[in-house]
């Protein structure tokens, strides 16, 4: 994977055994808690979107055959649009309320547990989902809030880890090759979903996606620790490598009982990476959580099919989101751009290309000309994570978890409010024209995203991230002086 290469062209490093080393990633410690992450968000997802393409086959008619040997046309679950708006926003409902919760915790005790206890919560809870819908619809909203909370968790919560494990001018790389993982996820289950339900009914959904996030749980707590300080299988030099250099660009260590609260409030900075939360999660939600549909209803795909391109955005989204956190750390490493201007260049460029490929989608009006557009409109986020989804590290990296708890609780929002928008608006699915209404809604959001972030963000160290006493040895914005071979 392309978050594993070594960056040889800038970095020199040493000649002989660590050349030998330099395709070894798994000697390199921050690049397996690098894969780790990024299969546990592969989990996050594949666990949060299932639900999306087995709704289909749960209410999908289909020929049932009476006693008498009459065949009629009859869905399993008999839910209207509203009501399915209504369960496919209910797993935000819990999700808003552990957002928060989980930078704290994470910030006090390490993110290390608290990203493992969300995905094993919510893969257990997911193994129990067919017996509890089957029981009664409430009780499937009910698992799906449960679901929400520990899951809610996991984004703060691994911006704790890379707190203590991502050197400054690898955060990028090393934050997006983490969350592209929720997209490699999404790309896998929508397809594997749909064979699954279409061969071995919805249920089977729910059973393999379960077990799967269980058996990551088991990887994460056995491999990785909360600090390179803590682990002893990582070496000495890239664990100096590692400690220093962090030091070098946070100067001062947590004391949680003088966290600055009121000054995150009045952060500009914070605001911008709040905003761009939603901006981003607005139209990322909404197809997430609709895209099966528009496939099978509006552009006519089985359901197999509509699976297999559904899931066409979020392979775009994860490669784009890779190349994007090289070129962004690329820039910064070769002081093209300075921090602040990365940030800004990339979550505008990310926004307003989607802002243009949503719209374009309501009125190229094929298969092919939809389905691009939709992969553009959610493939094109990829360069905005590299700029927003990274910012929290550079203005307040030990503060990073509380601060992306407290953005993302705003970026929960759109997950509740979306699905029962349109769930309310779009009462005829095989309607273009009120998919249209959703696409300029989504539109609008992405663009006050861009003009938002673009005048208040920041990639500079914040004055109030940083103790009185603190010494900070060098400007975050300068390159660390790092010797021959450190990366080894």
């Amino acid at each position: 994977m392309v978050f594993f290469r070594r960056a040889t062209s800038v970095y020199s490093v040493e000649k002989g055994s660590n050349e030998e080393a330099s395709w070894k990633f798994w000697k390199t410690k921050r690049y397996v808690v690098a894969l780790l992450a990024f299969f546990g968000f592969f989990n996050v997802y594949a666990l949060r979107a299932n639900l999306s393409i087995a709704i289909v086959d749960m209410t999908q008619l289909k020929n049932v055959t009476l006693e008498n040997g009459t065949i009629i046309q009859k869905s399993e679950f008999d839910w209207d649009s509203t009501l399915q708006g209504y369960i496919l926003s209910s797993f935000f409902y819990g999700y808003l309320t552990t957002q928060f919760a989980g930078g704290y915790l994470a910030a006090k005790f390490g993110g290390k547990n608290i990203f493992a206890l969300g995905i094993a919560v919510t893969a257990l809870m997911t193994i129990f989902t067919p017996l509890l819908v089957k029981a009664n619809v409430y009780l499937l909203v009910g698992v799906r809030v449960v679901e929400g909370v520990f899951e809610g968790v996991t984004v703060p919560a691994i911006q704790a880890v890379w707190a203590a494990w991502a050197p400054p001018l690898e955060r990028s790389r090393l934050v997006t090759a983490s969350y592209s993982g929720s997209f490699v996820g999404t790309v896998v289950a929508m397809p594997v979903c749909s064979l699954l339900a279409s061969s071995l009914g919805w249920e089977s959904i729910f059973y393999s996606f379960g077990v799967i996030g269980l058996v990551w749980c088991v990887l994460w707590v056995t491999l990785v620790s909360d600090s390179p300080l803590t682990d002893s299988s990582i070496s000495l030099k890239e664990r100096q490598y590692i400690t220093t250099s962090i030091e070098e660009s946070k100067g001062d260590t947590l004391d949680m009982n003088k966290i600055p609260w009121l000054s995150f409030l009045k952060s500009r900075p914070l605001w911008a990476i709040a905003v761009a939360f939603v901006s981003e999660t607005w139209g990322f939600y909404t197809l997430l959580t609709y895209l099966p549909k528009i496939m099978k209803e509006v552009l006519h795909f089985d359901l197999k099919s509509a699976g297999f391109m559904s899931a066409l955005p979020y392979l775009a989204m994860a490669i784009i989101m890779q190349l994007a956190g090289q070129l962004a750390d690329f820039l910064l490493v070769k002081k093209v751009l300075s921090i602040t201007h990365v940030r800004k260049l990339f979550t505008c460029v990310g926004f307003l290309s989607q802002t243009v490929f949503i719209l374009c989608a309501g009125y190229w009006l094929t298969p092919v000309g939809t389905t691009f557009c939709l992969v553009m409109a959610v493939g094109l986020g990829g360069f905005a994570l590299a700029g927003f989804g990274v910012n929290g590290l550079d203005i307040a990296p030990k503060y990073a978890s509380i601060l992306v708890g407290i953005s993302n609780t705003f970026g929960t929002v759109p997950g509740i409010v979306s699905p029962i928008l349109t769930g309310y608006l779009v009462t005829h699915t095989d309607n273009i024209d009120e998919w249209r209404i959703i696409f300029y809604i989504s539109s609008a959001i992405y663009l006050f995203g861009a003009i938002f972030y673009a005048f208040n963000a920041s990639g500079e160290l914040q004055p109030w991230a940083v103790n009185e006493n603190a010494n900070v040895k060098q400007p975050v914005e300068e390159k660390p002086k790092i010797k021959d071979g450190e990366l080894n």
